[in-house]
């Protein structure tokens, strides 16, 4: 599976999100936006990353970067995902695998030792103009958006 790394262009999407409403990363271009691809809602490292991200939100809306999930889930336990940790940023639905596949988040993976097809927590930084700034594969949940936000506040910063 080919991997992105930063300078490549960010594939376009347009995938359902919570509400059944769709969004693309046209929808978010002209600022920065924080892609962030995970396995499944209502786990302990996707909530504790999601949660994550979500204490950071504030921080990253006032550096005016966007963050987004996307997982297979549909809205429905997207809704329930949001409502049980009163998550504020959109969860797209990828159950087709499409955009995580163009991400390099989708592919085979070890667990336990063993081999697996699946979601390879993945994480995107995306400059306004629609570049990878930064991409992070093989993510370890717990700490990982305040390193994002990090790097995304120096961003922001230099632009």
């Amino acid at each position: 599976m080919p991997r992105l790394e930063a300078g490549d262009k960010a594939p376009a999407f347009s995938l359902p999100d919570q509400d059944e409403r769709p969004v693309g990363l046209r929808d978010l271009s002209g600022k920065p936006v924080v892609v962030y691809f995970y396995p499944a809602d209502d786990t302990p490292g996707c909530t504790k990353e999601a949660c994550q991200f979500n204490e950071n939100l504030t921080t990253f809306n006032r550096a005016g970067i966007a963050v987004v999930g996307i997982s297979p889930d549909g809205a429905a336990k997207h809704q329930k995902f949001r409502r049980k940790y009163g998550l504020k940023f959109p969860l797209l639905s990828d159950p087709g695998h499409s955009v995580m596949e163009a991400y390099g988040a989708w592919g085979e993976k070890t667990l336990y030792g063993k081999k697996s097809l699946g979601v390879i927590r993945s994480t995107f930084l995306i400059d306004a103009k629609g570049v990878i700034a930064r991409a992070w594969y093989n993510v370890r949940a717990d700490g990982h958006a305040a390193k994002v936000l990090e790097l995304a506040k120096e961003m922001k910063a230099a632009t």
